[in-house]
């Protein structure tokens, strides 16, 4: 028992900064999702229409499930309330007719236009912490981590 306490206690320091990192984003992340809450919405499926707007309004959902790292078959059960909700459409493929294709509707595109900036805010709020040096050097730090 005192082997593992020690383990988890004496971190090496790329072991150290993971969770550091993790801590970071998790706050990040909370910050966010209280303001969605708090607009009768979620964060995972706000990212995407977030993330259907900028393949310019319309996206396979195998795209889709890819870009936001969940399963072809996940992506379905993200996708129903949202359409429910009149927020997306699904359509046939123009070009083949066996592929379906999502598509962010005027009112989707409102409720990002109407609550991106004040969710923004409060994000840029939480990493004023930071210089504007210190924000260009964590981007470029993790834009590293994210490479393949």
């Amino acid at each position: 028992m005192k082997d593992l306490q020690d383990y988890v206690h004496d971190l090496p320091l790329p072991t150290q900064v993971f969770f550091s990192l993790v801590e970071a984003t998790a706050k990040l992340v909370d910050v966010s999702e209280k303001y969605w809450q708090s607009k009768g919405q979620n964060g995972a499926r706000i990212r995407i229409l977030v993330e259907i707007m900028k393949e310019g309004g319309s996206i396979l959902p195998s795209m889709l499930a890819q870009k936001i790292g969940v399963t072809k078959s996940n992506i379905t059960l993200l996708l129903t309330p949202l359409e429910n909700e009149g927020f997306i459409l699904r359509a046939s493929h123009p070009s083949d007719g066996r592929k379906t294709i999502i598509s962010i509707t005027p009112e989707g595109q409102t409720l990002l236009l109407n609550h991106l900036p004040e969710n923004r805010a409060g994000i840029t709020d939480k990493m004023s912490k930071l210089s504007e040096q210190e924000l260009a050097m964590l981007l470029s730090l993790l834009s590293k981590l994210n490479k393949p």
